[in-house]
């Protein structure tokens, strides 16, 4: 492999004049490579169409900014400071959209310094990393759909602190009480627990046996979210 293909466009150049050729170029890899990271994103992934833009977009804004501040300490420390003030405006998503925003950063910023070579090399490696962990589900849990979020309405003569012991020591690996409201005026409790299933087929089984313990009043149950937070 030439070492030509690596080297810096602006190796040579370190003076604040940047041709419109290399511009041009610089910008077009940097789509390239945003629109590259945006299919590997959308891979086995529920995404919305104003992220997916944003980061085809994101590689060239971040390369045009560096290539503008090429030189320029005090330039650049204020736009990186600038970056940080984007980031608190931002709306909360997930663990894997900060890290598809830093590999979209990583690779405008690689092209915007003028190593086109690594840039790209950047990319693949890191898109092909992307679908390898998606491909092998690293990290998802085996027993995902054991994990229940059960809430429970019961009148409020009952007493909640033991009422459904007996049956989550039948149906649960683990239980745990999360949240005790009143409801309906205060004429009713509503029960929300963290539930581990043993056998997930007998979970009507269960459901039918608590039912007949709270009077056949409302109980819901819903995946139990394992994220703590979102971005």
């Amino acid at each position: 492999m030439p070492e030509s293909l690596f080297r810096g466009l602006f190796d040579s150049d370190l003076t604040a004049i940047i041709s419109v050729y290399d511009f041009i170029l610089c910008l077009f890899v940097s789509l390239i490579l945003g629109l590259a990271m945006t299919f590997t994103y959308m891979y086995r992934t529920r995404y919305t169409k104003s992220f997916v833009v944003t980061l085809a977009l994101l590689p060239a804004v971040v390369c045009v900014v560096i290539m503008l501040v090429n030189g320029n300490v005090g330039t650049g420390v204020a736009v990186a400071g600038a970056f940080n003030l984007v980031r608190f405006r931002s709306v909360p998503g997930t663990a894997k959209e900060i890290c598809t925003l830093f590999l979209a950063m990583g690779a405008g910023l690689i092209a915007g310094m003028g190593y086109l070579g690594f840039a790209v090399l950047f990319t693949v490696l890191m898109c092909a990393v992307f679908l390898l962990y998606n491909r092998l589900d690293l990290g998802a849990a085996k027993n995902a759909a054991s994990y229940k979020t059960l809430t429970v309405t019961i009148p409020e003569d009952l007493d909640y602190s033991e009422i459904f012991d007996d049956i989550f020591q039948t149906y649960t690996s683990a239980c745990e009480m999360v949240c005790v409201k009143t409801t309906n005026m205060g004429s009713m409790f509503r029960l929300t627990y963290h539930v581990t299933l043993k056998n997930v087929a007998k979970e009507k089984e269960m459901l039918d046996k608590i039912r007949c313990r709270n009077g056949n009043l409302e109980i819901s149950v819903s995946r139990q979210e394992t994220m703590a937070a979102e971005l």
